[in-house]
């Protein structure tokens, strides 16, 4: 069963506490929304199942259209509809980032700069100083808990946010948390620097290939998207064409040997798909795919989505409508 009561909280920070190395330690967050709500978010620093240290990528430029769909900044909780197109987040079909990416820190170990709590603390403490950051956090709402102080920061009534990291792709007795497009995550806005922060965690315990109507693990699958040893990637794309000419994707075959492109497919936004031309692609070398056929590019932000012939993902990028507005311009990834 998916997670329920999934959504974003939008929300400007005010305090944080380190849990050291308690048993299930997480960073908590103190946040308070424009009505003067107060708000916990409970972020994991240490995974339950083994192994322990968390997986995580932080983002400090992050672009992606996701960022123009969010509720306004401080008007507290919103609740998201777990499908692509919305607010909602899918670590595997959003294209939010490359998971080969993600790095291991351990939670809170004694030195500067070492683990997963100091990096938090980096980003939250930079927000609380700042009087115009903002921050987005997506999981699973607990609470109002009527009559019950906060057990970290005593405010009433107890209430937040948990589950800030990947939720599809569990096993064991974590595995009914499973559903897709209802991951969670962590964003910063800074206005004064034009810049988003995006903050991703997942478990190293977790499937990165999982089914599109359960986020359940698929076994035949490899064991993580984005791996670099992957042979194709998506290199490029025409979005927003001068004139008559059409859309296109520029596919490169990064492995050192040719790749047979029967049944290799990319797909769009609203998950049209558009089939490779059948052939074989030379090591180093790149095709330039002509859009068609339902598969659309739209100009105010996008997707793009490289399947292989069992249908599995194996690399995905996004643009903005920024990136996107300048006509005739490909845009590189």
């Amino acid at each position: 069963m998916p997670l329920k009561g999934y959504g974003v909280l939008a929300a400007r920070a005010v305090d944080r506490r380190r849990e050291g190395s308690s048993d299930t330690p997480h960073y908590q967050i103190h946040l308070t929304d424009n009505a003067g709500t107060h708000y916990r978010a409970a972020v994991n620093v240490e995974s339950q199942q083994a192994p322990s240290e968390l997986l995580y990528l932080a983002d400090d430029d992050f672009r992606h259209p996701v960022t123009e769909l969010l509720p306004p900044a401080g008007s507290g909780w919103t609740v998201l509809a777990s499908q692509a197109g919305k607010a909602s987040l899918d670590f595997i079909r959003g294209n939010l980032f490359d998971p080969a990416s993600m790095r291991m820190l351990p939670p809170d170990v004694e030195g500067a700069d070492n683990d997963l709590a100091d990096l938090l603390d980096h980003y939250v403490q930079r927000a609380i100083a700042d009087p115009t950051a903002a921050l987005y956090v997506f999981g699973q709402r607990f609470g109002p808990e009527a009559n019950i102080a906060d057990k970290v920061f005593d405010f009433r009534p107890g209430n937040g946010v948990h589950d800030i990291h990947m939720n599809q792709g569990n096993s064991g007795r974590f595995r009914s948390d499973n559903g897709v497009w209802q991951d969670g995550a962590l964003f910063v806005h800074l206005p004064s620097e034009n810049r988003w922060v995006a903050i991703f965690l997942a478990f190293q315990s977790q499937a990165w290939h999982t089914g599109d109507n359960t986020g359940h693990p698929l076994d035949t699958a490899p064991p993580r998207s984005g791996d670099r040893d992957e042979p194709l990637r998506i290199m490029a794309a025409l979005v927003n064409p001068s004139g008559p000419a059409p859309e296109a994707v520029t596919v490169l075959n990064a492995s050192p040997a040719p790749v047979d492109l029967q049944g290799w497919q990319l797909t769009d936004l609203n998950q049209q798909t558009l089939p490779l031309p059948a052939g074989t692609l030379q090591p180093g070398t790149t095709l330039t795919v002509a859009g068609g056929n339902g598969f659309h590019l739209g100009n105010q932000g996008g997707t793009i989505t490289l399947l292989n012939p069992d249908g599995i993902k194996v690399h995905g990028v996004a643009y903005t409508a920024r990136q996107a507005e300048r006509e005739g311009r490909t845009i590189t990834f």
